[in-house]
């Protein structure tokens, strides 16, 4: 797989949307023959719903757009690496890839806690972290710079 710069670029607009939003800085974009099909920030304070992270936004809209349930040839861009919640979302769309920016050492699922995409649940899911994480990490720290 060929890791674009400038759809992570996309994902971080996203994000910085949701920053602006009074969300968690996480944005993500689903990518198809080198175009985005979907994007989507985080909505979880704007809706009460937890649920609503940037990644499974992405993936329902990229799913309703193409018509299939299936991702296999999509991937996945997103500032920050995919929770469980969301790294399960990942396996049900069978994304065909998944490429991050910052690790999350807390809660990272593809990967950096545990890793669901590693086949254990019938997808192996190829995963890329670290992908402009600098500029990820400064988002998520400006949102949580406040917080402290």
């Amino acid at each position: 797989m060929v890791i674009e710069k400038r759809f992570m670029e996309e994902a971080i607009k996203e994000a910085r949307a949701a920053l602006d939003a009074g969300e968690v800085p996480v944005g993500a974009v689903v990518v198809k023959d080198g175009a985005v099909v979907s994007r989507a920030r985080n909505r979880v304070e704007e809706t009460g719903d937890p649920s609503r992270h940037a990644e499974i936004e992405a993936l329902k809209l990229a799913s309703r757009k193409l018509g299939t349930r299936y991702l296999n040839d999509c991937a996945l861009y997103v500032t920050l690496e995919p929770c469980p919640m969301c790294a399960g979302a990942c396996v049900n769309f069978r994304i065909g890839a998944a490429v991050f920016g910052a690790f999350d050492k807390n809660a990272g699922a593809l990967g950096s806690k545990t890793d669901l995409g590693s086949g254990v649940f019938g997808k192996e899911i190829p995963a890329f972290g670290g992908i402009m994480e600098d500029e990820c990490v400064e988002l998520l720290s400006a949102c949580f710079k406040d917080l402290r």
